[in-house]
């Protein structure tokens, strides 16, 4: 087996600047050099106020639903120091769309959260058989400001009495296009990770008018179908679903680039 398969390879990872590491470290892991690059920043709402309307009535609701990642982040760190010390309520279940998110709410002493198993992303959440039956059901989620509304969407339309708390937002970094720009000039990239729909397309925005051709010489590894669909309308071919978390993240592109297995 070759212990050291991504050596020579050299892989751009756009994660937020403070999710970077463990991916980059699995990389280097196997060999690999990772180039963190962050397609998004993650800032501070400004406002706070309608966030903490729906914190003060937690206990109102049957499910809270986490986006991602730096969901579960910001809004369990908001929460706590909001309601100083009260104790999670016991019925309100939790539910994410992905691994990433999942792993996250365990790590903050989260059991049985809701997530699908394969597939991260709304539509496979939507799927599972606890989301079918929402009628009169109480539903926060907790995202960043603007996000995706397909979600709550759908959950209304099932019956479900849906608010959003967004907890932080999101700009893209001063400084992307300028290190995307020395990362190409630095050598051959292999291949680009991507966390997330308005990742590829902050991507995009900093690459410029050369985005199209970088990125059709790359393998580009993505979290979940919908973001493979937006780059396969671009006309990239080389798209691989990888899912949301490092470590599917790292063994796809093991897989990938020379082996069928991680370690």
């Amino acid at each position: 087996m070759n212990h050291m398969p991504l050596a020579g390879r050299r892989v751009v990872v756009t994660r937020p600047k403070d999710q970077a590491a463990g991916l980059a470290a699995l990389i280097r892991r196997s060999g690999g050099e990772p180039l963190e690059i962050p397609a998004l920043e993650i800032r501070d709402l400004e406002d706070l106020a309608p966030f903490f309307s729906v914190v003060d009535r937690l206990e109102t609701f049957d499910w809270a639903v986490f986006v991602s990642r730096n969901a579960v982040r910001r809004a369990l760190a908001l929460i706590a120091g909001r309601r100083g010390g009260r104790p999670w309520p016991a019925p309100l279940r939790a539910a994410t769309v992905g691994g990433g998110s999942r792993e996250e709410l365990a790590a903050q002493g989260f059991s049985g959260v809701l997530a699908p198993a394969g597939q991260a992303d709304s539509e496979a959440l939507l799927a599972l058989p606890e989301f079918a039956q929402m009628a009169g059901k109480r539903v926060v989620i907790f995202r960043g400001e603007g996000g995706r509304g397909f979600l709550g969407e759908e959950l209304a339309a099932r019956g479900a009495l849906v608010e959003h708390a967004a907890c932080y937002r999101r700009i893209v970094p001063a400084a992307g296009a300028a290190l995307l720009d020395a990362a190409w000039k630095g050598g051959k990239v292999d291949a680009v990770v991507l966390s997330s729909g308005e990742g590829f397309a902050n991507l995009l925005a900093m690459l410029g008018s050369h985005g199209a051709r970088r990125l059709a010489g790359v393998a580009l590894f993505v979290p979940h179908p919908r973001v493979a669909r937006e780059a396969a309308g671009l006309g990239l071919e080389r798209v691989i679903v990888a899912g949301p978390a490092d470590a599917e993240a790292a063994a796809a592109l093991v897989a990938y680039f020379g082996g069928a297995s991680y370690n």
